[in-house]
């Protein structure tokens, strides 16, 4: 590629640093103060934080100095940890948007280079070609055949015609998207004094809609919040008609709402799903939404195109078929023929003159290499017929001073062939190579030129009578790793669907070559449209590669698995792929060669361009759904003993009615927030989470069988407690032995819990050789915390506790991991060949 094909130099290093100053950066600031003061806001308006306020308030109308300030205290406590979390997804989702930040490119110090769109500034000169969105408002100094979609702006979504006479025609605007030809445009505003930044404060209040999981613990969370409520106010009831204390009673109706509300699973989905995609941002792979990562663990067929994805994309020119000479040349031969050159020359002008594809790249280095006079410098394009048709051709028309024209075709060998003046014969012999080329695995492409240039341009390519010059033919082998990422996601139960512009002979050698199982089965994009349905959904369900593909036939697909309950993912890079990728349940665009348009399309991008992303994705996805399950599973298993050691002994009327006060629920809550958001987080993929089939993306996120496995370790788990409780009202002790008893006994429950809740398949001893070093850390800080409650006398008054013996420790620990250790019992029985009644509750 030329160093600078335009007739500007652009600005300087100096100049461009002035400009910035001068007018900002090209970025849409939305006028806002920062994080901090709205997440504080969302902190403080908690449900939780709401209790706690409420209770403190209690406290000191008491004038229990030390337990309103405690209740103070947690509540500055939740507030740091709320607003840690927020930080950690505020970062990660932070990392996200610099990673996935468009490029641009411009022409500075007399060269063309690509620049993030934020480093635009006013007066650089732009370059828009197909594909890419444009990076700024700006008026076009020179075009051809150049359109955009305003549809951002303007709600009209079809192309509009703009150049460099009309002045009004010449005006560009930032976030537009090129449909069609190459322009270079002066920019004239950035950022917010662009006509996006105008309007950007109503884009950014667009929020896109919740995803199914989130809908489904929206409702858990609302419905325990009502029975919380409910709860409350029959806690409340029956404590102040059996004491007549209004405060104590509401106090005691505080403490169970508190059990009740499980405020971590929000704090956890959010946090799980935007770690994930900041995991998953450093193998390569950008989810341009957290939530995306969530789907990815559900998807069940893969839709990729075979160029640069499962191919190198390195598109070296191999050989070439002179018609002229019907003789095949080596592209790299150190002496091409007179007539291998022209064929090389005529290829190169049907080409981009800023080429980005790397066939075209290919083709201006082969151009150069082998070119006495260079003629490029000379020539400018006067007119242009993009890429269109099925299957596709481009038509490149390149004038000079003096005016004199070549018109350059090329595209897929039998749409040239359709327009070219050829005899049957010598249009079948040539039909004879192409077959020959894509047998090796080959990409091929047609060439050819006008003869004689009409006075005026037809309005379709199509109008052309093309004099054929041959075939160029390009090697591009398969990456090293493609046939372990195929067999991977075969294994994970996913469908692999080659869906490509190349044809079906070429298309089914490589896939041969990577050991693709459905290399057998091919249907072009014609024949596939031509069939009806129930025709069509049968045919996409049968076959596996899919060759000479076009946007409509891409996007009947798209929709045909979609319609059969499948969940899709597609993979693309040009424009034309662009409204299948945003069909698919997930768009899935190249970093290195996608365009922009494909880019802002789709929901991920590969940075590297390299389909083990997709397996990363996946095996991301599976592993968020799978931990956040866990944690889901164990907040409603430990939420059963402190709801139900709250209210039954005030509703059964025993000897001490509140055993627990506000102050020992914050304790806890303080104790499993970061086991459920910080330590199942950091738990790996279990083993063969990648060797079963995809979850239904509509499936329920905890089906009965599940959620009963947690009622019954929480019930199992209060049984405990609650002996605890019996225990030292049966030996004498006073009440704050007793609670010191519970206590305990819960907190030791809740470590069993954390443990072998870590996997519902295989044992606590198989799960705890996963390397962990976030739980183990939250558990010693537990078991510190315990600690210092009992055995420091100021705390321990504070709690209303006493000191426990070592005995009477050892008992709450055996209670207390015994609650829990049936569940390992359950495990080892569901693992076995029949698990009998253990089966009932799968």
């Amino acid at each position: 590629m030329q160093g600078n094909p335009f007739d500007v130099d652009g600005l300087t290093d100096e100049q461009v640093k002035a400009a910035r100053a001068q007018h900002g950066r090209n970025v849409l600031e939305e006028d806002d103060k920062g994080f901090f003061w709205p997440a504080l806001k969302d902190a403080l308006t908690e449900p939780m934080v709401l209790l706690l306020l409420a209770a403190s308030l209690i406290y000191f109308l008491l004038q229990q100095w030390n337990e309103g300030f405690f209740m103070v205290g947690a509540i500055l406590l939740l507030t740091a940890l709320s607003l840690y979390q927020d930080s950690r997804s505020r970062t990660a989702l932070g990392t996200l948007k610099a990673l996935s930040m468009p490029k641009a490119t411009v022409v500075r110090n007399g060269q063309v280079e690509k620049i993030p769109v934020e480093d635009v500034v006013v007066g650089d000169h732009a370059v828009a070609e197909e594909g890419s969105l444009l990076a700024a408002d700006g008026i076009i100094v020179q075009s051809n055949d150049f359109s955009v979609n305003e549809s951002i702006l303007t709600g009209e979504a079809f192309a509009v015609a703009r150049n460099a006479e009309d002045p009004e025609s010449a005006r560009v605007s930032k976030g537009t998207q090129v449909v069609s030809g190459l322009a270079l445009y002066r920019v004239e505003a950035v950022g917010m004094a662009s006509r996006l930044g105008r309007i950007s404060g109503s884009l950014a209040s667009i929020e896109p809609p919740p995803t199914p999981l989130q809908q489904q613990i929206g409702r858990f969370v609302r419905n325990m919040a009502i029975v919380g409520v409910v709860f409350f106010a029959l806690v409340w009831a029956v404590d102040f008609f059996r004491t007549g204390s209004l405060s104590g009673s509401l106090l005691s109706g505080l403490t169970l709402a508190m059990s009740i509300l499980p405020e971590e699973i929000p704090v956890a989905f959010t946090t799980f799903l935007a770690l994930g995609a900041w995991r998953l941002a450093r193998q390569g792979v950008i989810a341009k939404r957290a939530t995306t990562v969530e789907t990815l663990g559900a998807a069940t067929v893969i839709c990729t195109d075979k160029t640069g994805t499962i191919t190198e994309n390195r598109m070296t020119l191999a050989e070439l078929h002179v018609k002229a000479s019907d003789i095949v040349e080596q592209a790299d031969a150190e002496h091409l023929s007179a007539e291998a050159k022209a064929l090389v020359e005529m290829a190169m002008w049907a080409s981009e003159p800023v080429p980005f594809d790397p066939m075209e790249k290919g083709l201006h280095e082969a151009y150069a290499r082998n070119t006495a006079h260079d003629e490029r410098p000379e020539r400018h394009m006067a007119h242009e017929y993009p890429i269109s048709g099925k299957p596709p051709m481009m038509t490149h028309v390149f004038a000079n001073a003096a005016g004199h024209r070549i018109i350059a075709c090329k595209g897929a060998p039998e749409r040239i062939l359709r327009q070219a003046v050829l005899t049957p014969e010598e249009k079948e012999a040539a039909m004879a190579q192409v077959e020959a080329f894509a047998r090796k695995g080959m990409r091929v492409l047609g060439v050819g030129h006008v003869k004689d240039p009409p006075e005026t341009y037809p309005e379709s390519q199509e109008e052309y009578k093309i004099e054929y010059l041959g075939l160029v033919a390009f090697e591009d082998p398969p990456k090293h790793n493609i046939r372990e990422v195929l067999a991977t996601l075969e294994e994970a139960g996913i469908q692999v669907k080659i869906i490509t512009g190349d044809n079906a002979v070429t298309t089914a050698a490589i896939a041969r070559q990577v050991g693709f199982h459905g290399d057998r089965s091919t249907l072009d994009g014609e024949e596939l449209l031509r069939l009806e349905e129930p025709a069509f959904s049968e045919a996409v369900r049968r076959t596996d590669i899919f060759t000479r593909m076009f946007p409509e036939a891409k996007m009947r697909i798209i929709n045909a698995l979609k319609a059969d309950g499948h969940v899709v993912a597609m993979t693309g890079d040009g424009v034309n792929d662009a409204p299948a990728l945003k069909a698919a349940h997930i768009g899935v665009a190249m970093g290195k060669r996608g365009s922009e348009l494909a880019k802002e399309a789709a929901s991920l991008v590969l940075t590297d361009d390299d389909l083990a992303g997709m397996v990363h994705g996946v095996a991301m996805g599976r592993r968020i759904y799978d931990n956040l399950k866990k944690a889901v599973q164990y907040i409603i298993a430990i939420h059963i003993p402190i709801i139900l050691t709250v209210a039954l002994p005030l509703f059964l009327g025993w000897k001490f009615p509140n055993i627990f006060t506000p102050m020992h629920v914050i304790f806890l809550e303080l104790i499993m927030g970061p086991t459920c958001s910080i330590a199942y987080e950091s738990e790996p993929l279990e083993p063969g989470g990648m060797q079963r089939p995809p979850r239904p993306l509509d499936k329920t996120f905890l089906s009965w069988g599940e959620i009963q496995i947690s009622l019954w370790q929480g019930l199992v788990i209060t049984i405990g407690t609650l002996a605890s409780y019996q225990i030292g009202v049966q030996q004498g002790f006073h009440e704050e032995l007793v609670r010191s008893l519970v206590f305990s006994t819960l907190i030791m429950a809740n470590i069993g819990l954390t443990f072998v809740d870590r996997s519902f398949t295989r044992s606590f001893i198989e799960a705890a050789r996963n390397k962990n070093v976030v739980l183990r850390i939250v558990v010693l800080a537990t078991l510190l915390a315990l600690g210092i409650t009992l055995y420091v006398p100021p705390v321990a008054r504070l709690f209303d506790l006493a000191p426990l013996t070592v005995g009477q420790l050892a008992l709450t620990a055996a209670i207390g991991f015994a609650s829990v250790a049936w569940f390992e019992v359950y495990k080892w029985a569901k693992r076995r060949p029949r698990a009998g009644v253990f089966a009932a509750t799968e």
